[in-house]
């Protein structure tokens, strides 16, 4: 299986920013690799009272991490959009952040990849991890010519998420919600606990 290396491809590709094209953009510390993801209240809160994640976030689907914050903001509406009100900080360990990219295979069928789409998509249906690579964002959540990575996570993947690879839950969003305000974000920012 060729899935391993949908990871790289196209890192090679530079921006007039001298940029690669992708590149995984992350906060980690030897051990540990930080995601984000955005959540309904009731399963955030759940999630940073246990340091786990419990019903009703379900199991058997896939969930998406990503490791770029900005990013992140882009796609929650700085945590405003109806069912991504609260976005989690979450450390990961760097084991299970590897395990993720070295048995993923990205969304689209690409020839450089794979030998036709029909291999493609066998490969798709057994991968417990999806890859795929869309613009970074600045603070203002306009598009960078630039890729990040979202990672999707099913089946063995998310019980090996929730059971082996996660590290203490953090809130970020009073963080998100400082930089909203100070980028001039118009998004109405709803009231946070402390």
């Amino acid at each position: 299986m060729r899935s391993g290396r949908d990871v790289a491809a196209g890192a090679r590709t530079r921006t007039s920013h001298d940029v690669p094209v992708r590149q995984i953009r992350a906060h980690f510390e030897g051990t540990t690799v930080r995601v984000y993801q955005a959540f309904p209240l009731d399963i955030a809160n759940k999630a940073t009272t246990a340091q786990t994640f419990k019903p009703p976030f379900k199991r058997e689907r896939m969930t998406w991490i990503k490791p770029s914050f900005t990013w992140m903001m882009y796609r929650s509406g700085w945590g405003s959009k109806p069912g991504q009100e609260r976005v989690l900080g979450i450390d990961i360990t760097r084991t299970g952040f590897d395990w993720a990219l070295a048995h993923s295979c990205i969304t689209h069928f690409d020839a450089a990849l794979h030998d036709s789409p029909d291999v493609w998509q066998q490969i798709l249906r057994a991968a417990p991890v999806r890859v795929q690579w869309d613009p970074e964002r600045t603070l203002l959540l306009e598009a960078l010519p630039w890729r990040t990575i979202q990672i999707g996570l099913r089946g063995e993947a998310v019980d090996a998420y929730l059971d082996e690879w996660l590290v203490p839950i953090e809130r970020p969003y009073p963080l998100s919600d400082d930089i909203a305000r100070h980028v001039g974000c118009s998004v109405e920012l709803t009231e946070r606990p402390p």
